[in-house]
């Protein structure tokens, strides 16, 4: 398994090579989740582009560190891409992802091809909220939320007929270390990019599920309007997660988004 050691903290991560002249994709996963809910995004672009997945902080097989704000995410990220020597890169971020995406662009502007956000916002629930969630979890352990959890990642459909794969992912968010979900929670709560989406100036695709019931539609579509430029996109019969719910359809808006792009990279998918 790859593991890289960036400012004291090791990430488990996967690269795959391309020898295509695309700017590399990096992907970053959700809450409660590792980078394996990309699975079936980097088996059909495999070939296509350089792409790079990674369990962030306190999430799949890396360490949990300090978690204070999502800055700390974004370290271990610049870290990542400087050491690949990635230089430009589109960044593909879910829920927290896409905050840590946000901010990633905003101290480092030059370094960002693109943006694809997917199911989050530029601010994602209320102080209350995450005060209510944190401490439930530190109680009760993150179990207790579970199910709650994944009537929204995942659309009733999904609950009825992938039972197994439903399982799967909740013992993927319970298995997970306590202080790297609570900090991580803390991280969003604080978290308010508001001002800074209206500073992106590089292509942005918004993507959400149309069933989404953690960032839902009208939310994406806000952070959308915020951004100069942004385009928005629905992903039928998803929830939170459409990278496992509907890969084919998230597939799709990349190649078309990334062969858009100005610089001339594209993608044959």
């Amino acid at each position: 398994m790859p593991f890289v050691t960036i400012g004291g903290i090791t990430l488990h991560h996967r690269r795959v090579e391309a020898n295509s002249k695309a700017r590399p994709i990096v992907f970053i996963n959700s809450l409660g989740t590792d980078f394996r809910i990309w699975d079936e995004i980097i088996s059909a672009l495999d070939g296509e582009m350089p792409l790079l997945v990674y369990d962030k902080r306190g999430h799949g097989l890396s360490d949990i560190g300090d978690i204070r704000s999502i800055d700390d995410h974004v370290d271990d990220l610049c870290g990542l891409i400087d050491h690949f020597g990635l230089g430009k890169v589109v960044l593909c971020g879910l829920s927290v992802g896409g905050l840590i995406a946000q901010r990633f662009y905003a101290r480092r502007p030059a370094d960002v091809e693109a943006l694809i956000l997917c199911d989050t916002a530029h601010k994602i629930g209320t102080t209350d909220s995450w005060n209510t969630r944190i401490a439930t979890v530190e109680s009760k352990g993150i179990q207790a939320i579970a199910d709650g959890v994944l009537k929204v990642w995942f659309t009733p459909a999904f609950h009825t007929a992938r039972s197994p794969e439903l399982d799967g992912y909740r013992n993927m968010m319970t298995r997970q270390a306590l202080a790297g979900y609570t900090g991580t929670c803390a991280a969003v709560r604080d978290a308010d990019f508001t001002d800074a989406a209206r500073r992106i100036a590089v292509p942005t695709l918004c993507v959400a599920g149309d069933q989404d019931g953690s960032t839902p539609p009208d939310l994406v579509r806000s952070l959308a309007a915020l951004i100069p430029g942004a385009r928005f996109e629905t992903i039928r019969d998803a929830g939170h997660i459409p990278c496992v719910e509907q890969p084919d359809a998230l597939v799709a808006l990349i190649c078309e988004f990334i062969a858009s792009l100005p610089s001339g990279a594209e993608t044959h998918g």
